[in-house]
């Protein structure tokens, strides 16, 4: 064969091979968007009449289909499209009859409840400043500039610290940083902390009845505010009863007072800067209802004076101070605590802000501290793992030994408290997840255990430590926080049966570490880590 004749054989095969098959309805297939190629005018008869049989048939099939074509009156639509889009149509105006799409917008905006807009966070935010935006020398045609580094340093680098380790010594003035400069206090705060104290302690109620009035107190949206700006780590309850006043320490040294309700600026709020570390501990005088005393890690106790409008010096050492009580019943003698394991006896009456005594207790750290309610010179100390109770008349500068025991901790004590009508028994807050309750009507060498609590402890390092502290108005019950979901604050009874639990879906949606009770109305306060409080009343 020749090599035309092989080109030619070549050229025959290629002709008589099938081409692919397309599918029925694929969009190539119309003709209004492929257009068929022309075919070779050198194909046999047999072919060709073969072929357009075929183009026929394909032709009829298109025309029988449900494909429209762009000249149509739908813009190019199948009917199988139009049918979809009426379906659609159909299904969106069911949903907007049952409003089933509004209900899902509001199911959103409750799946996470805002957080209280009440209190120092308005005035407090910044009103960010719009700056031109910022082009390169290139971009704006200049030359650059050409500089030069500073000489290399000689000798050793001293660093200089962001904030002062502690405010200077002697009173400072009660200004309200969250208020403009020169702002004076409210006449309203003054007339309040110099109301009347009642004497007369409110009867201690028989649980149901104790159960009736905690079932009846609520939380509103009004009753959580921000208070200060960072982590609580303590608060307390002004003892008026008119009015409900709270203070509240946090992070950072600030301490922060709120009235519910009150008409001066922030929602009632007021916030000072007396310390700069932590506030640990404070409590209201019962004796000078005017004056807070506040005790911070940086060193100092401080006493905020209302009347006189400043905070006064009352106990400074260098760095360290954990936990304070009162031991007298003017509130005149107190005992303090710090975080080398020592306690300091400290009279207010003595000129100066020094210790009358010193006296090493724990090699490790003093946590808690808390007087007899009676007998004033008995004081309990959560040290390490164990809690002491020693006489404040027999201490002695090292080794003083102790008047009775409460064993059974196996992990570090976060709090220690006698009850707060006679004493007869003592409260423990423990990081083995325990809470136990001791009986110590008679102080003896060992005090028995009454009572173990199993209870989350583990709050991590960015909240506060759960503390459980009792109800000032009944012997036997105690309040603390919780980790579980959904958020609470409990109340038990010293036999360890649950008495409430504050819940609240809207208004309760975070761990209130710090808990306390009011000490004669009916209400109860949770700070969180954020700064704010939220309260529970009747």
């Amino acid at each position: 064969m020749t090599p035309v004749d092989l080109q030619r054989a070549v050229r025959r095969s290629s002709r008589s091979v099938l081409a692919p098959k397309r599918l029925k309805y694929s969009p190539g297939n119309s003709p209004a968007h492929t257009p068929r190629k022309k075919r070779r005018t050198n194909m046999h008869d047999d072919q060709k009449s073969q072929n357009d049989g075929n183009d026929v048939k394909e032709e009829e099939d298109v025309e029988n289909s449900d494909v429209e074509h762009p000249s149509g009156g739908h813009g190019g639509l199948s009917a199988y499209e139009l049918e979809r889009l009426e379906n659609i149509r159909q299904n969106q105006a069911f949903l907007s009859s049952i409003n089933l799409l509004q209900a899902t917008e509001d199911l959103k905006q409750l799946a996470r409840p805002k957080p209280s807009q009440r209190g120092i966070m308005r005035s407090q935010a910044a009103v960010k400043e719009v700056l031109p935006a910022r082009k390169s020398l290139r971009l704006q045609n200049k030359e650059a500039v050409i500089l030069t580094l500073p000489p290399e340093p000689r000798g050793m680098l001293t660093y200089e610290q962001s904030s002062p380790l502690k405010k200077p010594p002697g009173p400072l003035p009660m200004d309200p940083v969250n208020l403009e400069e020169g702002t004076k206090l409210p006449s309203q705060l003054l007339e309040l902390c110099s109301e009347d104290l009642k004497e007369e302690r409110k009867t201690m109620l028989d649980l149901k009845g104790y159960r009736s009035a905690l079932k009846n107190m609520r939380i509103t949206e009004d009753r959580v505010a921000k208070v200060v700006k960072d982590r609580i780590f303590s608060a307390a309850f002004h003892p008026c009863s008119s009015s409900l006043l709270m203070a509240v320490g946090d992070k950072w040294g600030k301490v922060g007072l709120w009235k519910l309700g009150g008409d001066w600026d922030d929602d009632g709020v007021l916030l000072f800067e007396p310390h700069t570390r932590p506030v640990g501990c404070m409590l209201f005088s019962s004796a000078h209802p005017t004056h807070l005393l506040s005790l911070s890690y940086d060193g100092s106790l401080r006493c905020m004076d209302v009347e006189k409008a400043v905070f006064d010096d009352v106990y400074d050492i260098d760095d360290g101070l954990k936990t304070f009580d009162f031991m007298s019943h003017d509130c005149s003698t107190l005992i303090v605590g710090n975080w080398n394991g020592e306690v300091a006896i400290v009279d207010r009456r003595t000129p100066g802000n020094s210790h009358e005594s010193l006296h090493s207790l724990d090699p490790k750290a003093v946590r808690c501290v808390s007087v007899h309610p009676l007998q004033r010179h008995y004081f309990a100390v959560a040290e390490s793992k164990i809690v002491s109770i020693y006489d404040g008349r027999c201490l002695k500068k090292v080794k003083t030994q102790a008047v009775s025991q409460l064993h059974g901790h196996s992990l570090s004590i976060s709090s220690a408290y006698f009850s707060p009508g006679t004493g007869n028994r003592v409260l423990t807050s423990c990081m083995d997840n325990h809470i136990r309750i001791y009986d110590t009507s008679a102080v003896t060498t060992k005090s028995p255990l009454l009572t173990a609590i199993r209870h989350d402890m583990h709050t991590g390092r960015w909240l506060t430590k759960l503390s459980a502290v009792w109800d000032p108005k009944q012997e036997d019950c105690f309040v603390v926080g919780s980790m579980s979901r959904p958020r609470r604050v409990q109340v038990f009874h010293e036999s360890g049966q649950p008495q409430h639990s504050f819940t609240d879906d809207e208004n309760l949606n975070t761990v209130l570490s710090v808990t306390a009770f009011h000490p004669t109305r009916n209400a109860l306060l949770g700070g969180n880590a954020s700064g704010r409080l939220h309260v529970f009343s009747d």
